[in-house]
């Protein structure tokens, strides 16, 4: 782990760096790009793989895809109804990049795309525009009067209108900070414990038994850090699922 002096560098890790010489530089082109395109790849190559076969009796790999396919439609039928079918495509799309995006951050000398605001922010505002481009799509006009519930009193609307149009945007900044600042603490944990074990396993011949402890707080991390990377893909598809719902059914 990079230390400076006996300081902890816990924030390098989020550094992005250009790859590809000149043209990287131009497009800034960087090792996030890198493993959101590998992590589209997998995504991609994990349903196609498993539905080539279509076994009877499903193989692991198979399996594993059905089940992620089962899981996340079960989950938009339960949110948004049978209507929902449509958009299952878009939610599970969403997960599984949020997922493997997720998921790559915990290999070595991997890079956490989600740790990037920029990234979350993006995500969440895609989800923002199509949930609003179908509620306009769907109900019109009608649409805007999700920000005035029926049978409210009318005297009320200078209060109900602009709380409900603040709290309808804020769902961008609550999908894209939440997804972004548990990526970044989880990984900052990670490296400030594993920081600890090379300073103290630095101290002679106490320095291998007293590094233990940190060692093994950081093996704990890592099991703990792998659960919220799905739960983190799980809550982005699961909030997805319920603004569709509110764009399908508005009250």
């Amino acid at each position: 782990m990079a230390t400076e002096g006996k300081t902890i560098d816990a924030l390098s890790q989020f550094e992005l760096s250009p790859i590809l010489g000149v043209v990287g530089k131009a497009v800034s082109f960087s090792q996030s790009n890198v493993f959101m395109l590998v992590a589209l790849l997998l995504s991609a190559g994990l349903m196609l793989g498993s539905a080539r076969r279509g076994a009877l009796i499903p193989g692991r790999f198979q399996a594993l895809g059905e089940s992620a396919y089962e899981f996340i439609a079960g989950m938009v039928r339960d949110q948004v109804g049978d209507e929902g079918k449509k958009y299952f495509p878009f939610v599970f799309s969403v997960f599984m990049f949020v997922l493997f995006g997720n998921l790559l951050g915990m290999l070595p000398y991997a890079f956490t795309f989600t740790s990037h605001i920029a990234v979350t922010l993006a995500l969440a505002v895609v989800v923002f525009l199509t949930v609003t481009v179908i509620a306009i799509a769907r109900h019109g006009w009608h649409f805007f009067s999700y920000f005035f519930p029926e049978g409210a009193p009318v005297w009320l609307a200078p209060i109900i209108i602009p709380v409900e149009v603040i709290s309808y945007f804020s769902r961008v900044v609550s999908l894209s900070v939440r997804l972004f600042a548990n990526m970044v603490a989880g990984h900052v944990m990670l490296k400030v414990f594993a920081t600890f074990v090379v300073l103290l396993g630095g101290l002679g011949v106490v320095g291998p038994f007293v590094a233990a402890l940190p060692l093994a707080v950081n093996i704990a991390l890592v099991g703990f850090e792998f659960l919220v990377a799905f739960l983190q893909a799980y809550v982005f598809a699961i909030l997805t699922s319920i603004y569709l719902h509110d764009a399908v059914h508005l009250h």
